[in-house]
């Protein structure tokens, strides 16, 4: 229908546009509850995943470095624990050296100190005939005899005395003893007394030993 405007001074009045805004329809598509619970669900399970797939697999790079560095650190640990075992090993090898050679030097002067004590401990009116080794309860204990003659019991009994005080010779025992007589040609026999003592080595104390370096008194020696 055409409509004209017969007023004079009037104005066509301009056509108005009215603006408006549609919502998309989504009659296609269900709107039940049940249906947007399940995808929003779905939805957070499947960030869950992507998340521990992610965390997964940094974890997984750590755990790597680590086991390599691990590994890396057994095998020096295993290069530092044979050493170890190496060294312990040739401690214990110079140890038993060592004791061997002390057990050595040790028994070494036994009879040179026995030698010594005997003639210290002898007295006036006694000399002794033989002395011998007759066996030994261990290495380091050796049983001994002496034989002699004394010019008197009171000799005798001296002798064995100062044997006793001895720090190395303990057990002194008199095996036996003859009156016999002593002299030579031209000359008046005298009555003497004629023994066997039989005694034992012993280790005195540390502190009543007095060593010297080797080096030491073979340079005093020059």
């Amino acid at each position: 229908m055409i409509k004209v405007n017969l007023l004079p001074g009037g104005k066509k009045r301009a056509k108005s546009r009215n603006l408006s805004f549609t919502m998309p329809d989504f009659k296609g598509f269900p709107m039940d509850r049940w249906v947007l619970g399940s995808g929003a669900v779905t939805a957070v399970a499947l960030v869950a995943m992507g998340y521990l797939f992610l965390s997964t697999n940094s974890r997984n790079a750590e755990l790597t470095v680590g086991l390599e560095a691990a590994v890396q650190d057994s095998a020096r640990y295993a290069e530092l624990i044979r050493q170890s075992d190496h060294l312990q090993a040739r401690r214990d090898s110079i140890a038993e050296k060592v004791a061997i050679i002390q057990e050595i030097d040790g028994a070494r002067y036994i009879w040179p100190h026995l030698l010594d004590e005997v003639a210290r401990a002898l007295p006036d009116y006694t000399w002794l005939t033989n002395m011998l080794d007759i066996g030994a309860t261990d290495s380091a204990s050796p049983i001994f005899r002496i034989q002699g003659r004394a010019g008197n019991i009171f000799a005798l009994t001296r002798f064995m005395e100062n044997l006793e005080a001895s720090p190395f010779i303990r057990n002194v025992q008199l095996m036996t003893t003859a009156a016999t007589m002593e002299g030579a040609a031209m000359v008046t026999n005298q009555r003497v007394y004629q023994f066997t003592l039989e005694a034992a080595y012993d280790t005195p104390p540390s502190e009543l030993l007095q060593t010297v370096p080797l080096l030491g008194s073979a340079a005093g020696t020059q």
